[in-house]
């Protein structure tokens, strides 16, 4: 493909449909094609690039390396036609486009973020953009906001990464926890070795803060790890793990009597919730006016 012309960009938008659906049985309904006509512009898709983008068949579909890589070029490439038309749009005074947000997992019982009030007032305004929001983990947000996949990301970032820019919103509260089920649930937080009895523990960690809740612990390694909170809850309510969750997420299953929090004043931690994007890069106009509604719109 030496030029990309209309009909390349209309091939890439049935294969992006066919990733996200999972298949050419799975985006029949959603590109209103039969099988054979999405097959048939994969074949033209394939033609025109010169390598082979997936495998289908019996085994079920799957990218090849090359189609890997081209799922990725082309979720750049169309998010750049996306900035285009935002851009010419702005000239009219008319913001419109989409707005790819990446949001970390697990917030929404959070009334600190500003995030709510700032999509009603963004959408109040009659601006006329689609959303795309993706839920990842911290290093998974900063890459996909870094390669362009992400016009924004709201989060905890435990590192800074260089090309980024950060803006401070809001601060999230964990602490501690174990399970109604847990030998910890009915001890008195100010008994003599308590502290030793959770260094000794089964201690399950945020992959992502892991160092931080074993220092906190004072324990010497973790019995599980997990990369979200919803698994980290998980295992606490079994009985069978403690470790900290934040203290919003938590509140559910405290007011229920299925969890406690351990000595809140030794171990609690206040993690800075971050709007990231990408540093030296001109922002499209709907970032503009997304930032605009989510930067004062702290609590």
């Amino acid at each position: 493909m030496k030029q990309l012309q209309d009909v390349d960009l209309k091939l890439l938008r049935v294969f992006m449909t066919i990733v996200k659906c999972g298949g050419f049985s799975a985006a029949q309904a959603t590109l209103n094609m039969s099988q054979s006509s999405i097959s048939e512009q994969m074949t033209n898709l394939e033609t025109r690039l010169g390598v082979t983008l997936c495998e289908r068949g019996r085994g079920g579909f799957r990218l090849t390396e090359h189609g890997q890589a081209t799922y990725e070029a082309t979720q750049r490439l169309l998010l750049a036609a996306d900035n285009f038309c935002t851009e010419t749009s702005a000239l009219k005074q008319h913001i419109s486009g989409k707005l790819y947000l990446g949001i970390i997992d697990n917030t929404i019982s959070d009334a600190d973020s500003p995030l709510a009030r700032a999509l009603r007032q963004f959408v109040a305004r009659g601006h006329d953009v689609h959303l795309d929001v993706y839920i990842g983990m911290p290093a998974e947000l900063e890459e996909r906001v870094l390669d362009g996949r992400l016009h924004i990301a709201i989060g905890h970032f435990p590192l800074r990464v260089a090309g980024l820019d950060y803006s401070q919103l809001y601060q999230e509260p964990d602490g501690l926890f174990c399970s109604r089920y847990s030998p910890l649930f009915a001890a008195n937080d100010a008994e003599p070795g308590l502290f030793e009895r959770i260094a000794a523990g089964h201690i399950v960690a945020r992959g992502y803060l892991q160092q931080h809740d074993l220092q906190q612990l004072q324990a010497r390694k973790a019995a599980a790890t997990v990369d979200n909170i919803e698994a980290q809850a998980m295992l606490i309510l079994s009985g069978a793990y403690i470790g900290f969750l934040p203290i919003h997420y938590a509140r559910r299953w405290v007011d229920s009597g299925d969890m406690r929090q351990i000595a809140p004043p030794r171990f609690h931690s206040d993690w800075p919730f971050n709007a990231i994007t990408r540093k030296g890069t001109p922002q499209s106009a709907v970032l503009r006016a997304f930032l605009a509604d989510l930067l004062p719109a702290q609590p």
